[in-house]
C-alpha cells in the first residue's frame, strides 16, 4: 500500500513524472499545469490520494514563484546557482 505521507523529495520528483489522468489537461505533467487550473481544483476540492498531494505541491510551488528552482532541481542542476552555472571549478 502506498505511503499516505510520502517524503517531500519523493513528491517533488513526482511533479515531473505524474501525468494528469483526466480532464482538459489529460496527459500533461502535473508541474506544467496552469496555476489557474490548480487554483480551480483547490476551490472545488483536490483529488484524494497521491494525485491530490502532487497537485497541492505544484500549486504551492507556483504560488511562491519557485517553478524555475524546481525545474532545475528536477533536471539535476544546482537550484541555488544562477542559470548556466554548474558550480564546478574549471
Amino acid at each position: 500500500m502506498p505511503d499516505p505521507n510520502p517524503p517531500k523529495g519523493e513528491l517533488l520528483l513526482s511533479l515531473a513524472t505524474t501525468k494528469m489522468p483526466f480532464g482538459r489537461y489529460e496527459g500533461k505533467s502535473i508541474k506544467d499545469l496552469p496555476e489557474e487550473y490548480l487554483l480551480w481544483f483547490q476551490q472545488k476540492g483536490l483529488p484524494s490520494g497521491r494525485l491530490g498531494q502532487v497537485m497541492a505541491l505544484a500549486l504551492e510551488i507556483k504560488i511562491n514563484g519557485l517553478d524555475d528552482l524546481v525545474d532545475r532541481a528536477i533536471k539535476g542542476q544546482n537550484p541555488i546557482l544562477p542559470k548556466g552555472r554548474s558550480g564546478q571549478k574549471q
